[in-house]
């Protein structure tokens, strides 16, 4: 099948996450998608049934502080939804998504290929910096419940957030 490539320009994608914490590889892949799309939604999607280390709201406000008043980029929250209906809702007909290994991709293509199928939306991925390729969500939360030292690997804000959290 060939492409259209004479239509508008890309108007506005989501940059899905659970974002518990945001890291600063989560920021650069907004940013990135920012250069894409003319808006940007990040999209912080939530199983109500489950803790997270942040709250879903704790999270928004964290992603807020962090982007500050970038314009084109707002940050929304679904719980126990599809995102394709995420983006059905939001009129958004593209998915950009950070891929920091190969081992992210075959995590991420099945996903991707699903929502297509059910309606067409498209994922774009987008290769991490390098100098990002280490940090994910999870091992910052490891490595700073234990005490370890995660500054410049998370906004300033997010850093105050999980020294609260330590107690």
């Amino acid at each position: 099948m060939d492409a259209d490539l004479s239509g508008p320009r890309l108007r506005r994608c989501v940059c899905p996450g659970s974002y518990d914490p945001v890291t600063l590889g989560h920021l650069d892949i907004v940013a990135r998608a920012g250069e894409l799309f003319d808006e940007v939604v990040v999209a912080v999607l939530y199983n109500p049934d489950k803790s997270g280390t942040f709250s879903a709201d704790e999270r928004v406000e964290l992603l807020r502080a962090s982007l500050g008043d970038r314009p084109g980029v707002r940050v929304e929250q679904f719980a126990a939804r599809l995102l394709v209906d995420v983006c059905d809702e939001l009129g958004a007909g593209h998915v950009v998504k950070g891929l920091r290994s190969g081992a992210d991709l075959e995590y991420e293509r099945p996903m991707a290929l699903m929502n297509r199928h059910l309606t067409g939306l498209e994922t774009i991925f987008v290769v991490a910096d390098p100098q990002w390729q280490h940090v994910s969500s999870t091992l910052v939360r490891q490595v700073s419940a234990y005490g370890g030292d995660v500054s410049g690997l998370v906004p300033e804000v997010v850093l105050e957030a999980l020294a609260k959290r330590r107690g």
